[in-house]
């Protein structure tokens, strides 16, 4: 299966060499063809009108945002999601496909859920949170139990942590394929975008065992 990967900054770079190794094929999408991944690779230039037709054992580049991320997604329905793109795409996916706008009240009901020294940001209907807050993670870190940064033992994995603070939200985890790099299931993904589609107001997030962040939106209101 093809996988995915939104954003050929040099976290996306991450991605393509953990894929290359495997000789897992690829798409990455990226608004710019100046990008770190398409100067330092060597990858074929494919349109979104080209994806139905692509090869499964050739990688690709595709200039493109959200909306095109989307249409690879649906089409290609990818293994894996690399979300190495400076925003929460999981949000962004679905506040394309529906035409919605950040919910600001929504991230309240979250907020009283959590925790006040995992959260680093709030705003714009959303909230960054992270068990190591303060400090700069370890690279390549695996996860563990015990954070190497902070000495301080995690009462549960983020992900869940945020399932508790938003039980009617949708809280996709973020999977660990080696120390440092995570993706999240396209599968998964595939799923949030169909039972999104009858909703009028959503809580979404994303998540290691480490990190995560929460965004709520809701219909565009109607004049």
């Amino acid at each position: 299966m093809i996988s995915l990967v939104v954003g050929g900054g040099k976290y996306g770079s991450e991605a393509v060499d953990y894929l290359l190794s495997k000789s897992k094929p690829f798409v990455v999408v990226d608004e710019s063809e100046e990008c770190y991944v398409l100067k330092n690779y060597k990858l074929k230039r494919v349109t979104v009108e080209e994806i139905r037709k692509i090869d499964a054992s050739t990688n690709y580049f595709l200039k493109g945002g959200i909306s095109e991320a989307l249409k690879v997604i649906e089409i290609i329905k990818p293994e894996y999601i690399f979300t190495t793109a400076p925003i929460h795409v999981a949000a962004a996916l679905i506040k394309v496909k529906y035409n919605l706008k950040e919910w600001n009240e929504g991230i309240n009901y979250v907020l009283a859920g959590i925790p006040f020294k995992v959260v680093i940001s709030v705003g714009r209907g959303s909230v960054v949170v992270s068990y190591n807050r303060d400090k700069t993670c370890k690279l390549k870190c695996e996860a563990p139990e015990v954070c190497p940064v902070t000495k301080i033992k995690k009462p549960c994995p983020m992900y869940e942590l945020l399932r508790f603070a938003a039980p009617d939200g949708i809280i996709l985890q973020s999977h660990q394929l080696k120390p440092g790099l995570g993706a999240l299931n396209g599968k998964e993904v595939l799923d949030l975008l169909e039972s999104c589609k009858d909703k009028d107001k959503i809580i979404v997030g994303t998540a290691c065992k480490c990190h995560g962040v929460v965004t709520a939106l809701k219909r565009q209101t109607k004049n």
